[in-house]
């Protein structure tokens, strides 16, 4: 008898609605898949990670959004957010190693991007600029987080 291993490397992708519980759906599903996996070690960092990434493409655009979980091997993760906002949010902008100013201690918001930066083991994110009606194309932010 043969019997085959899974594979190390594997890719997970929800499209996400415009909706205040996208955030919660897609921490289902990255607990699902990262369970699924055995990859428990990452899965409290991985669930907070994603949910603020969620929940940042839903406060600042009227779209959809998507998610992406990319299992790279040797039990790292990467998680990708694409919406339709164009606009690379601070402090995402700056690159590795520049120290960013976080929110003020009295503002509601503007901690989510900061926290991923700070917990991810890398970070970046691409402006897929607009189409050729002018509409936004939108923009991927990831993070990828290793055992």
């Amino acid at each position: 008898m043969v019997t085959v291993a899974p594979p190390d490397t594997c890719t997970y992708g929800l499209r996400l609605p415009h909706d205040p519980r996208a955030a919660r759906v897609a921490r289902m599903t990255v607990r699902a898949a990262l369970c699924g996996h055995g990859m428990t070690a990452i899965l409290d960092v991985v669930e907070l990670l994603t949910s603020e990434m969620v929940t940042n493409a839903y406060r600042h655009t009227k779209g959809p959004a998507s998610l992406r979980l990319s299992m790279l091997g040797g039990g790292r993760l990467r998680v990708g957010v694409w919406d339709s906002c164009p606009h690379i949010p601070a402090p995402f902008d700056e690159p590795p190693g520049v120290r960013c100013t976080p929110a003020p201690a009295s503002a509601e918001g503007g901690r989510g991007l900061h926290i991923v930066r700070q917990c991810a083991s890398a970070w970046g994110g691409w402006s897929l600029g607009h189409d050729l009606l002018g509409r936004g194309a939108g923009k991927l932010l990831w993070f990828e987080v290793s055992p």
